[in-house]
């Protein structure tokens, strides 16, 4: 009843709707390689489609890393996928190429007609950490300090307070001597979905990553769900949260999408070790649910998407993943 391959492992994934049903796009690789750890390195991107997001059709593989030498020749990992005013579908990615050894992320595009071929548009990323406030990120790898250079997992959706829109990602501040603290959502606009202007982060801290953002929000309240590791809290993240450090999903609350931004307090969705990661909240006719990959630990790794829990949002605005009470998963 999950998104599930029996020859392959699934983790990040994100989800579209196209007002019939559902489809997800999932990360996936062969269980052949023995270590699951090896997954990261061999990616190619999954298609499924469902009518309730619990009985799954697959259709196989719609995307993979460039063949010839390119910025995403080596990876394409997580992304999301939206409609533009046109009708056409596009498809955000993070790419990584070989001759860096992976080390340095970007943001790529394609699009498509039919939600499961896609076109790169050009031959480059669409997004980079270059410009005139690239100075606001970690632009380079920071050997020794961080395992790589962060920008990826971009979430597009529309401005709701103009005619662009908005692109969300993974990134990372510069010049932060505890690197569990520099952590950061990074931010970019367009007016067409196809020329993007970086802007600087619209969040810091708290984490040393803070990854797979999703924004959405619940009546007049913003969202930005995210996951992270119990050990990339931050000191002060640990002394504040009113929680152990759990790995999971959590998320920061603001009353306008471009922010300010803080921490929800409490832990939303976490344990040790992980049940749940690179989790999404996806709005349907029965309200909030939330579906993510069962991660279990890197020594027992599962590797398939969980069926969808149902999402609450009490009086103070704040989310609970319905009849949970692991740990870590409380509001403080």
């Amino acid at each position: 009843m999950v998104i599930e391959l029996e020859k392959q492992w699934i983790w990040d994934s994100w989800y579209a709707h196209d007002g019939t049903c559902w489809h997800g796009y999932f990360l996936k690789a062969d269980k052949a390689l023995g270590d699951s750890d090896l997954r990261h390195l061999n990616v190619s991107q999954g298609h499924a489609i469902s009518s309730d997001l619990v009985n799954w059709t697959h259709l196989g593989t719609c995307f993979a890393p460039s063949e010839g030498p390119a910025f995403d020749d080596k990876t394409t990992w997580t992304g999301s996928v939206l409609q533009g005013p046109d009708g056409t579908w596009h498809l955000f990615y993070t790419g990584t190429c070989k001759a860096e050894n992976a080390l340095y992320q970007r943001i790529g595009h394609a699009t498509s007609k039919d939600m499961h071929n896609w076109t790169r548009v050009g031959d480059q990323p669409c997004l980079d950490l270059v410009g005139p406030v690239a100075s606001a990120y970690e632009t380079e790898h920071m050997v020794g300090h961080w395992h790589d250079r962060a920008m990826r997992d971009p979430w597009v959706m529309k401005d709701p307070d103009g005619h662009g829109w908005l692109m969300y990602f993974t990134a990372r501040a510069p010049d932060i001597a505890e690197a569990n603290a520099a952590g950061a959502i990074g931010f970019a606009t367009s007016p067409d979905l196809y020329n993007w202007t970086l802007q600087p982060p619209v969040f810091v801290g708290g984490f040393g990553q803070l990854e797979v953002p999703q924004v959405f929000n619940v009546g007049e309240r913003w969202y930005c769900l995210f996951c992270t590791s119990a050990e990339h809290w931050s000191e002060e993240q640990k002394a504040t949260a009113g929680t152990p450090p759990v790995t999971g999903n959590h998320y920061l609350i603001a009353d306008n999408p471009r922010g300010p931004w803080t921490v929800a307090p409490g832990f939303l969705d976490g344990g040790l070790p992980c049940r749940r990661y690179a989790a999404r909240i996806l709005k349907t006719d029965e309200g909030l649910v939330i579906l993510g990959f069962d991660d279990n630990g890197r020594e027992t790794f599962i590797g398939k998407v969980r069926d969808p829990e149902p999402v609450s949002v009490d009086e103070q605005g704040y989310l609970h993943v319905a009849g949970e009470s692991q740990q870590g998963g409380n509001h403080g």
